[in-house]
């Protein structure tokens, strides 16, 4: 290692934290390093803590704001100059200067009143550093113009972040999305979304859980049941206020659930999609059968999941009754063409940011015309057409929805969306595709929860 002379002032770098720039007061009546955080908070397993926190890498700038992470190596009391003692957390990572680089220790506490975003202490001060303690910044000049423009986010690290599964269901996806993020470094919670309540202000909105506040998040996995989709997208929004990152917002999940609502919204965005009616008077079902077509029809409870309230109505009478029987539950269904050409078969196009990630063909069991897997149908990997495949992205898109279970049909007259899934189950079509769907959507959650400057409105 090349030999380096430091003034009391330096540009330092700590790329493992995803800071390329900060200045550093040299200080060698310190042992160990210091550096700004704040909002430190500890997660992870017990055996091995990380610790979460937010960086102002410029003085006097607290709307731009650096979240990190690390292990944790130690926890130590510390002295300050001003004779003060705290017990700080203790974290290791590279320091790079002038194109060197080696591993110092670094001491977490709030340095907010001083002008140094950083100390440095005689351990980070190798053998080969020479002190010229009247001059300063003698190593290359950084720049905090970093901090102003996308460039941090190529050169930030992958770091280990504290995700949040709403989920009341222990099956395959909500295991495969603790499983995974686990293997990748992260921390994964299971929140049971209804054990959720929300403290509403303008100030400090909170949201809790079984008597405790929960912690800030780096990412949200709703996994919203359809049964309390009002409760889980307002504890969602909750989310949101706080300005936590979802990887399916409320306002997507919500519009996709309504199947009335969805339906305008894919007809609103031109998204194909068999033609379908709705009416609320019973004076109307002559109408409402005529609008969509000739039997065979299909009859859909707005609010049914996983081909439940799905009804195949064969004859014209037949659809007067489903739709009358309907009518006296005081149910709300819509009323659909039946692609006949589709024979009982859809396409489950999985989309994660805007791409399709996985698609598989799947077949309905044994004399039923639908084909969820659910009621016993089967599925294998299929390739999709283009066209397939710009319905499905532009269907994810339409409800704004990270990821997104996309189901089509294949008509003669090109693919026609039947739904919108915004809980995609992963067992399915992981299992027929042989693809690691959860890690894609992990590769999607990593790139938007990179270190990257926050800007906070600031407060007057």
């Amino acid at each position: 290692m090349d030999a380096l002379t430091f003034g009391w002032e330096e540009w330092v770098a700590l790329p493992s934290l995803g800071l390329p720039a900060i200045k550093a007061k040299v200080d060698t009546g310190a042992r160990t390093s210091a550096l700004h955080a704040h909002d430190i908070e500890v997660f992870g397993p017990a055996d091995k803590p990380k610790v979460r926190f937010n960086v102002h890498p410029i003085a006097g700038r607290e709307d731009i704001a650096i979240t990190c992470s690390a292990l944790i190596t130690d926890r130590r009391e510390v002295t300050s100059s001003n004779g003060e003692a705290e017990l700080r957390y203790v974290i290791s990572a590279p320091l790079r200067v002038n194109n060197q680089s080696w591993p110092i220790e670094i001491t977490l506490t709030n340095r907010a009143g001083l002008t140094s975003r950083m100390l440095l202490g005689r351990q980070a001060l190798n053998d080969h550093i020479t002190i010229s303690p009247t001059e300063k910044r003698l190593q290359p000049d950084l720049s905090y113009d970093v901090y102003h423009s996308a460039i941090v986010r190529h050169v930030a690290p992958k770091r280990s972040l504290r995700v949040a599964v709403l989920s009341r269901e222990d099956n395959y996806s909500t295991r495969r999305l603790v499983e995974v993020g686990e293997a990748r470094g992260h921390t994964v919670e299971v929140i049971d979304t209804t054990r959720c309540y929300m403290a509403i202000n303008a100030i400090a909105p909170e949201i809790h859980c079984d008597g405790v506040r929960l912690p800030r998040y780096d990412a949200v996995i709703p996994r919203i049941g359809a049964s309390i989709t009002p409760y889980g997208t307002a504890v969602i929004r909750q989310f949101e206020t706080i300005g936590t990152y979802c990887v399916n917002g409320s306002a997507g999940i919500t519009a996709s659930r309504d199947k009335l609502h969805a339906h305008q919204v894919l007809a609103s965005r031109k998204i194909g999609m068999p033609t379908t009616a709705f009416a609320a008077s019973p004076k109307d079902t002559g109408n409402l059968i005529k609008l969509v077509g000739t039997a065979p029809l299909i009859v859909k409870l707005l609010e049914s999941t996983q081909g439940k309230g799905v009804v195949l109505a064969e004859t014209r009478k037949a659809a007067e009754s489903v739709i009358d029987a309907f009518r006296g539950l005081r149910a709300n269904f819509l009323v659909q063409d039946f692609v006949k050409e589709a024979a009982g078969e859809d396409i489950r196009c999985l989309v994660i940011a805007g791409k399709v990630v996985a698609a598989m063909k799947r077949t309905g069991a044994e004399g039923d015309f639908r084909s969820n897997l659910h009621r016993g149908g089967s599925a294998v990997a299929v390739r999709i057409s283009k066209d397939e495949r710009d319905a499905a992205v532009r269907a994810a898109r339409a409800f704004g929805l990270g990821v997104a279970g996309v189901d089509l049909l294949r008509a003669t007259s090109g693919p026609k969306v039947l739904e919108v899934n915004s809980s995609p189950g992963f067992e399915g079509i992981e299992t027929a595709t042989g693809k690691d769907i959860v890690g894609k959507l992990y590769d999607e959650i990593e790139a938007r929860a990179k270190p990257q400057p926050v800007r906070r409105r600031k407060t007057s």
